[in-house]
């Protein structure tokens, strides 16, 4: 099937820079796009065709409704729309204004998955009463969870945000901090605050934790209390003991939501055997009301060099884990040999099929 598609006033950030948006469509769904003078030039399956033409006409009615999303957020809501055909780009726009208050005093963006597992976590937060996030470093768990927690208070779901993280060194030995209790801590609660301030306007923030209705704390001080009307996060779970995170699962009142968000690649507990996340993934997956959602390296929008970096890792400690290295004969009772797989086979494990070429 062909059909040209008009070339509207201001369609040219939908072509992505160097057409990154449009490879990205001929990629995923298996069509042709040419750019003429006059038209877009769309040929491939029906189906793919239809959904590139409504991609155009989604892009236009956003640029008519003022609705402008800069390159690097069409470019992430684009990913989600050839992933699923159910998904539809003015869908995912109307969705990221209602979760994110748009119009709300002090609020500085909007907020959009940038993947699909990210979608299906901001989904799960919607839907569920607890949610849990695990997965690489930079895959967008915390912050999503806080955009989520301020949008559920903007639109008065909730009365307040209680931020958690346990106050576990990364390694290294911090020593004696002066100052308050709270000034001894912060440091460590500091990633909470950033997505904070980089979600609301600061005076909203600052406001806000002057009246505790968004309380940053160290989980040492969630013991005893019961949380009602609250929207709950708790950071870096992975560094929670057994104890340690049954008390905080049990700290949920009446109308309130959690959200526990971890990576059990980053243990800093001494035995990290005796990880609270772990355990508890082992134990409450299944349970009814409560929804688990991993990220994988490719769910990572920090740098592309933390992809690469996490990528490198993962295949490190995989070579590790075979026994008698990668590809070499392993003995077995009865004189005989079963073969491993070989370091092009474990490389391709973690790292992933590659998309298909772009069609010619």
């Amino acid at each position: 099937m062909k059909i040209a598609l008009e070339i509207t006033p201001n369609l040219e950030p939908l072509f992505g820079t160097r057409d990154e948006n449009l490879k990205l469509m001929e990629d995923s769904l298996g069509v042709r796009i040419d750019l003429r003078s006059d038209a877009v030039q769309v040929q491939g399956p029906e189906e793919a065709v239809g959904r590139v033409r409504r991609v155009f006409a989604d892009f236009e009615a956003l640029r008519r409704a003022g609705v402008h999303p800069h390159n690097g957020e069409l470019n992430a809501m684009l990913k989600l729309v050839v992933a699923d055909p159910a998904v539809t780009l003015k869908g995912l726009a109307d969705a990221s204004k209602q979760r994110s208050a748009v119009g709300a005093a002090g609020v500085k963006r909007t907020v959009q998955p940038r993947s699909l597992n990210q979608s299906k976590y901001v989904d799960a937060i919607e839907q569920y009463d607890m949610v849990f996030g695990v997965g690489p470093a930079g895959t967008g768990k915390t912050y999503l969870a806080v955009a989520m927690a301020v949008a559920a208070m903007n639109a008065k779901k909730v009365s307040r945000i209680v931020l958690v993280r346990p106050a576990v060194e990364a390694g290294e030995r911090l020593g004696f901090l002066p100052g308050s209790l709270q000034e001894k801590v912060d440091p460590y609660l500091r990633p909470l605050y950033d997505a904070l301030y980089d979600l609301c306007e600061p005076e909203k923030v600052d406001k806000m934790l002057e009246k505790n209705i968004i309380e940053v704390a160290p989980l040492a001080f969630m013991r005893g209390r019961t949380l009602n009307d609250a929207f709950i996060i708790m950071d870096e779970a992975q560094n929670t003991t057994t104890e340690q995170m049954k008390m905080f699962l049990t700290r949920m009142g009446n109308n309130s939501k959690a959200v526990i968000t971890g990576d059990i690649t980053q243990i800093d507990l001494p035995n990290p055997k005796k990880s609270g996340l772990v355990e508890a993934i082992n134990l409450l997956e299944g349970v009814e009301g409560i929804r688990f959602c991993h990220f994988e390296d490719v769910d990572i929008v920090r740098h592309t060099l933390v992809q690469r970096i996490i990528r490198a890792y993962e295949q490190k400690n995989l070579q590790q884990e075979l026994p008698l290295g990668l590809g070499e004969p392993i003995p077995i009772e009865g004189g005989h040999a079963a073969r491993g797989h070989s370091t092009a086979d474990a490389a391709h494990s973690v790292v992933g099929r590659r998309h298909a070429n772009k069609p010619q």
